[in-house]
């Protein structure tokens, strides 16, 4: 196994996509435009054609496309998963993303040759659930949720017999609040069967009393001074009033941002390096993507790693180290 972990990045658009493997991708993640993948939103994604020339566009840089169907299929109706899977398969995708295990078998069944890397989605993050997905489905890589130390990283490693792939820099989504529940509830579509969360035919932004107030539906998420760095996306998070304080309460708007755990990382056996953001513009994608694949380069030589100031790009403006640096228990 080479010494150096892959940099995995998002390609909400063909734009993005371009501008992903430009900036040094070694893989780059996307979907296609319907409720296969989670994120199901106007302006974004792929068809078939787009992802036909994003793979040759990839290819020809020796870059990689991973194509996420990682929502699960409504009751009866698993036509739509199984044809996303059979475009990525015939046009050439170097992997599948997938969550529900009815399509992870279908992948197994009908193109066993293709590349699986069960979602985060599928939640699997012990040993003996990892282990069932490689047994029966002979996984390739398994994408581990936020919530795990560098120790139990290390631990997991030790006893595994896939690829690991961790998220190093974007939004969070540990979603403590319920905030999908609530978009399911007031919109009828669901984040894990439509991919959709907070859909932009129910949100609405308007200026009251001198802060910008988001609302879905009839429902007001947040109401912030217009000096106020808006989290991303905005109605992921939302102010609750508590002890006569308004205040995020559960979960302030802040980014994931381990790039001083990189080398502990690596230490831990940790395979490939995952950058979030397919809803972000190619601004941000180009530059996150650059400055990564700096670090990661200077990493492989065991070179110091250069200083990069990812404020601007960073949700609300703030960073974490998330559940890597946990101390809960």
């Amino acid at each position: 196994m080479t010494d150096v972990m892959e940099l995995i990045c998002p390609a909400g658009t063909p734009a993005a996509l371009r501008c992903a493997v430009d900036a040094g991708a070694d893989a780059v993640y996307l979907g296609f435009r319907d409720a296969t993948n989670a994120r199901n939103f106007p302006g974004l994604n792929f068809n078939p054609a787009e992802l036909k020339e994003g793979l040759t566009y990839a290819h020809e840089r020796g870059a990689k496309v991973f194509v996420a169907v990682n929502t699960f299929p409504e009751a009866g109706n698993p036509g739509p998963w199984r044809r996303a899977v059979d475009t990525a398969a015939t046009l050439g995708a170097d992997a599948v993303i997938v969550a529900d295990i009815s399509v992870i078998e279908y992948v197994a069944e009908n193109y066993p040759d293709l590349r699986r890397h069960l979602s985060v989605q599928a939640s699997a993050s012990t040993v003996e659930a990892i282990q069932f997905y490689h047994r029966e489905f002979r996984i390739k890589r398994v994408i581990l949720p936020r919530v795990l130390t560098i120790a139990e990283l290390a631990a997991l490693n030790d006893r595994v017999e896939v690829e690991t792939e961790v998220f190093i820099f974007g939004a969070m989504g540990v979603m403590a609040e319920g905030r999908c529940s609530m978009s399911s509830y007031v919109t009828g579509l669901s984040p894990n069967l439509c991919g959709v969360c907070s859909p932009a035919s129910h949100v609405q932004f308007e200026e009251y009393g001198g802060k910008l107030v988001a609302r879905l539906g009839r429902f007001t998420i947040n109401a912030q001074p217009r000096s106020e760095a808006a989290g991303y996306p905005t109605l992921c998070r939302g102010r609750f009033r508590a002890n006569g304080r308004e205040s995020y309460l559960f979960e302030e708007p802040t980014s994931l941002n381990a790039v001083e755990l990189l080398p502990a990382l690596k230490k831990a056996g940790v395979r490939a390096l995952k950058i979030e953001g397919r809803q972000r513009g190619r601004a941000y994608v180009s530059a996150v993507v650059g400055a990564f694949r700096r670090i990661v380069d200077a990493l492989a030589r065991n070179e110091p790693i250069p200083a990069v100031d990812f404020t601007g790009l960073a949700e609300g403006h703030h960073q974490t180290l998330g559940g890597y640096h946990k101390t809960w228990h």
